[in-house]
């Protein structure tokens, strides 16, 4: 399963933050105390591989065949740092924010795949399920509408149930495009 263009955008820049202090980190050795916290917050929560691969690219490593064995989103963020060590001005805003609109269409194909019995569809989903169960609110109520899209189940007023206006527009975006999808 490819990453497709804007999917790969989104996790740029839902992941910005992390992308900019590892840069930053490999530039400048002070800023690798307040990196290595969150370093240790992410291997415990599941992100072993990329923080692996990040301590590595710390530790003076820049070739492509970090990305080797990574999946799709690990991937994604390590190129990212990579290309932004290379030339800073690839490197993601310090003020972007994931964009709504870029994730529907991404979520649903992946949605979709998973509907398929991809096995990489599947896992994507588990861990974007988990981040969004993190971030609280309406992510964590999306994020927990992607088990039951993923099976299936498209009852937008159950799906949306406790979502504010932001988490019930995206959830009508993701089912927008699963039923266009379903018509061709």
């Amino acid at each position: 399963m490819s990453v497709l263009p804007e999917r790969r955008e989104q996790i740029r820049s839902a992941h910005a933050a992390l992308i900019l202090q590892v840069a930053a980190a490999c530039q400048n050795i002070h800023l690798r105390a307040p990196l290595e916290e969150n370093l240790r917050v992410a291997a415990a929560n599941g992100w072993g591989d990329l923080v692996a691969v990040i301590r590595q690219i710390l530790a003076g490593q820049r070739e492509l065949g970090l990305l080797r064995g990574l999946d799709e989103e690990d991937g994604v963020i390590i190129e990212s740092i990579l290309t932004g060590l290379q030339n800073p001005e690839t490197l993601p805003k310090a003020g972007d924010q994931a964009d709504p609109t870029l994730a529907a269409p991404g979520l649903a194909s992946v949605i979709l795949a998973a509907r398929r019995g991809e096995p990489e569809a599947l896992a994507w989903l588990g861990r974007m399920a988990s981040q969004m169960q993190r971030a609280g609110g309406d992510m964590a109520r999306m994020g927990a509408a992607l088990g039951p899209l993923s099976r299936g189940r498209c009852d937008r007023l159950t799906l949306e149930r406790g979502m504010g206006p932001l988490g019930r527009g995206l959830l009508q975006s993701v089912l927008d495009i699963l039923a266009k999808t379903e018509q061709q």
